[in-house]
Parts: C-alpha cells; sequence; structure tokens
C-alpha cells in the first residue's frame, strides 16, 4: 500500500464529523489539491472517550459511503505500540508506530559498534542535496546516534514485523512517530534514522520527527519562525535524498504531529514542499473537537449551557486534564477566566474566545488550550452532550467544516 502525496489527519473524538471532515477534503480537491483523508484516533483518546478503533473504519467507511468519495482513504492507528497495537489491527490501514519512550536509551556495546560499522561510509563530509552546509560526520558521532535513537529504531522493527505478519505488506502504510520528546531531532539525524530504518526493512512511508520550538494542542507554533523554516526545509531535504541514497519508498515523506492551527508555519512548510516536489502529513486531532464546542456555543440555549459547563469543570479538575499533555501545552493559568465569569457570557462572546482568531480581542489562547484536554468532561456528560450535537448539527457541520478547509488546508497548500 503506498501512501498518497497530500494527505490529511482528521481526527475526531466522538466519531460525529466524518461527513464535514471529508466535504472540507472534497473543496481542496476541487481547487486541484490531490489531498487524501485519514482518519486518527489514539489509544489514549479511546480509553477516555470509551471506544474502540471500529468505531472510527465505521465514521471513515460511512462518510465515504454518503459522499461517494472515490480516491483513497485510511484509519489510523495512531500512537501505537506492541502492547496496544493488536487492538487496531482488523481496522487499521495506516499506523503511526510511536517509540519516542524509547529515544536516549543506550545501546549496548556490540550493536552500537555494528551501527557504526554499517553506517561508516558516511564518516566525513556529507553533502545532502537542498542544504547548504556539509555535515561532518565522525565515529563519535554515529556512537552518539545509536546511542540516542537505535533502541528506538529497534522497537519500530518489532512493532513492524507484528504488523507485517498479520496485515501483509500491501496492506498497511507504516509511520513512524518521534515527535513526543524533549529535543528536537537535527536534519543530520533524520537521515541516520532513516538509513537504520532500512537496514531494519522498515518500509517507512511517513516519519514524524521532533521539531524545534513547542507544538502545543490547538494553539498557533510558537518559537523562531526564521528557524523553523529553516528546520523543515532540511528535514524534507533529507527524505528526499533518502529515497534516492537509500532506497526508501518513493513515498516517503514528513509528517506533522499536533499540526492543528499552527497557521504560521504553513507558509514555510507549503513553500518547502513545493520546491522540493514532495508529499506531506498533517495530523490534526483536537481542532474538530474544539469546533464541535463552539458550535454548541453558537447554537445558545442548551448548547451554550454545556459549553459553559465543560469549560468550568475542566478548570476545577485542570491538574489531571491537563497532566498527561504537559510537554504540548502552554497555559497561563492566571489567564483563564473565572467560571461566573463564563457563565455570564452569551454565544457570542464564548465562540469568540474560543475560535483561534488571534486578531479577534475575545480570544483567549490559554481557554483554548483548556478545552483542548477537557473533552473527558463531554464523555462524562454522556447522552446530555451527545444529544446536544444531534440538535445542534448543522451549525456544528458549518464550524468543522469551515475549520479544515479555509484555515488548514487553504492556508497550508495555496497560501
Amino acid at each position: 500500500m503506498k501512501i498518497d502525496k497530500y494527505s490529511f489527519g482528521v481526527g475526531d473524538r466522538f466519531a460525529k464529523e466524518g461527513k464535514a471532515q471529508l466535504k472540507a477534503i472534497e473543496a481542496i480537491n476541487k481547487l486541484g489539491v490531490p489531498v487524501v483523508p485519514v482518519w486518527n484516533k489514539s489509544f489514549r483518546e479511546h480509553s477516555i472517550v470509551k471506544t474502540s478503533q471500529q468505531s472510527v473504519r465505521k465514521e471513515a467507511d460511512e462518510a465515504v459511503k454518503s459522499l461517494g468519495w472515490k480516491k483513497n482513504y485510511y484509519v489510523d492507528a495512531d500512537h501505537i505500540g506492541l502492547k496496544t497495537v493488536d487492538e487496531f489491527l482488523e481496522y487499521s490501514d495506516f499506523f503511526t508506530i510511536d517509540v519516542a519512550h524509547f529515544i536516549g536509551t543506550p545501546a549496548d556495546e556490540k550493536a552500537r559498534r555494528e551501527f557504526v560499522e554499517r553506517h561508516s561510509k558516511y564518516i566525513g563530509d556529507l553533502k545532502i542535496p537542498g542544504i547548504d552546509e556539509v555535515f561532518k560526520v565522525d565515529k563519535a558521532y554515529l556512537e552518539a546516534a545509536a546511542d540516542k535513537y537505535l533502541k528506538a529504531i529497534q522497537e519500530v522493527e518489532k512493532i513492524y514485523i507484528h504488523i507485517l505478519v498479520r496485515k501483509g505488506k500491501e496492506n498497511f502504510i507504516a509511520e513512524v512517530s518521534m515527535d513526543e520528546t524533549d529535543q528536537a531531532q537535527s536534519p543530520l539525524e533524520l537521515f541516520f534514522i532513516l538509513a537504520e530504518l532500512k537496514f531494519q526493512k522498515v518500509e517507512v512511508q511517513t516519519i514524524a520527527p521532533k521539531f524545534s520550538g513547542l507544538f502545543a494542542k490547538g494553539i498557533d507554533y510558537y518559537d523562531n519562525l526564521e528557524n523553523f523554516s529553516k528546520e523543515f526545509e532540511q528535514d524534507v531535504a533529507v527524505t528526499q535524498y533518502a529515497i534516492k541514497e537509500l532506497g526508501l519508498p518513493e513515498s516517503l515523506k514528513l509528517s506533522v504531529h499536533s499540526g492543528s492551527d499552527k497557521f504560521s508555519i504553513y507558509p514555510a512548510m507549503g513553500k518547502a514542499i513545493k520546491k522540493f516536489d514532495a508529499g506531506i502529513h498533517v495530523k490534526t486531532a483536537g481542532t474538530t473537537w474544539l469546533e464541535e464546542v463552539i458550535g454548541l456555543a453558537k447554537a445558545g440555549g442548551e448548547g451554550l449551557e454545556i459549553a459553559r459547563k465543560i469549560y468550568t469543570r475542566s478548570l476545577e479538575r485542570y491538574d489531571e486534564l491537563t497532566g498527561p499533555y504537559e510537554t504540548v501545552l502552554n497555559i497561563d493559568k492566571s489567564k483563564l477566566p473565572a467560571p461566573e465569569t463564563v457563565n455570564g457570557w452569551d454565544a457570542r462572546q464564548f465562540a469568540n474566545a474560543l475560535i483561534h482568531d488571534p486578531d479577534c480581542p475575545d480570544y483567549n489562547m490559554h481557554f483554548r488550550q483548556l478545552i483542548h484536554v477537557g473533552y473527558k468532561i463531554a464523555v462524562e456528560l454522556g447522552d446530555e452532550f451527545k444529544n446536544a450535537l444531534e440538535n445542534c448539527r448543522q451549525v456544528i457541520e458549518d464550524q468543522v467544516y469551515t475549520n479544515i478547509f479555509e484555515r488548514h488546508l487553504k492556508r497550508l497548500f495555496l497560501q
């Protein structure tokens, strides 16, 4: 199975917005950009929402059938490991193999020595087309790379083989995720990660490195845009070089995790993939959940009351809800409005605080991030929340469509 050049991950916490998401993908295709959808949901999200990957497959299949979509589409087992992958095998054809927690585990002496030996031909000056600087590689560098990444790559190989035996090579796409770690991988490190994946016979098609800067949930990129632009372009150059130099799949491309709402870096990303005629995968998740809350608020009445309730209870359980996402949040708790303030907001004020529009004086990035991780509250509201989603269906679907098409896809591919 070969991944398409442009793919877009449309995560959906509650599996209700498949048709609205696919309509946005259809719209960008009509403008000449052949993007395909990838419905993604992680083991952690399933655990909180009390769902299984079967619901994601059902949502995707029903949206495709309803709209008569004739192009490819995929269902992503997002952030799986050896202990969790089996629950996804039957319903997924895209597997995000997450081994970030193995990064930094030192290799044993024999494995380290063999790693250096098989990559020793790159010792000296390494010039990668499309990158001006010349990289210096020596034995000490390769030893350090082995100690940092070899254990993680060996774990990828175990998981990949596990999927391969059960699915067959023609029935799945492998993504390797190394983004949930403290330090960004340099372009040179990315090359040797790809080289070792090739040696381990992992047919990686998309790779999600850790980029510099903060990719916080549901808000814009937070760091130096010039540095990111250079880093991203060099990483794209590395993937294209790895295809030719290492014989990796021609479909190999970068995957950007927590890509929701990173509007300021979309122009740089779009420029880089055009320069190298490269593909890209952008993974979003909570942005659709946030649009559901915005839609509830805009609908007023019962919807607005539920939106207020989600915020109030999220604030009460701040530590519990933010803890699992601590490394990907940028919340100043002192800038979160008091519940009594939010309870006094009308539909417009609540929606304006939550909609990602930095030019709006009511927008509050801290408020937005807290609701982003507050979907557990919606789960606990049960039928009250589910019924509200149905009662406010049209306004919610309009929000979901507009968010993905206007704010994300057009900015990434047409700016």
